[in-house]
């Protein structure tokens, strides 16, 4: 009973201020006004309200709301075992079949025996003095890589 008066009091002071608007020529602002202080109007002429407050002081429906709450923390909770499972699974079985892309990439750059002879009638390079060879080497063994 004092649900559907709060309601319909709400309702009266809604259309009250969307009358004030629409006084002051503000048409929208009144229809979107009046739009807002019916619903709890309609609420209470088809009895929502009353169900409403029924149900907020049953214990039996708190109990109800608490198994279904239950239940969806159960469906959440499998869920994210099933995933977890599933991406498990998939990661071993993709590091067994996959190759790796870059075979060599963590193999240290290469030193001066491993690599090949230029071409054959040219001389090896002397190597400038201050170990600038060993600065640059990692670059060189990258830049070759590539194809550059």
């Amino acid at each position: 009973m004092i649900a559907e008066t709060v309601c319909s009091a709400v309702a009266a002071a809604g259309l009250g201020i969307a009358a004030v608007s629409a006084f002051r020529r503000r048409f929208l602002t009144a229809a979107r006004i009046a739009a807002y202080a019916l619903v709890p109007l309609g609420l209470v002429m088809t009895g929502a309200v009353e169900w409403a407050a029924d149900t907020a002081f049953s214990p039996v429906a708190w109990a109800g709301f608490g198994v279904l709450g239950g239940a969806w923390l159960l469906f959440l909770a499998t869920r994210a075992v099933e995933r977890r499972r599933k991406s498990k699974g998939r990661a071993v079985a993709g590091a067994a079949q996959q190759d790796p892309v870059a075979p060599r990439a963590s193999a240290p750059s290469l030193g001066p025996a491993d690599r090949p002879a230029g071409r054959p009638g040219t001389k090896p390079q002397a190597a400038p003095r201050g170990g600038a060879t060993d600065d640059f080497s990692d670059i060189e063994a990258i830049l070759k890589k590539h194809g550059i």
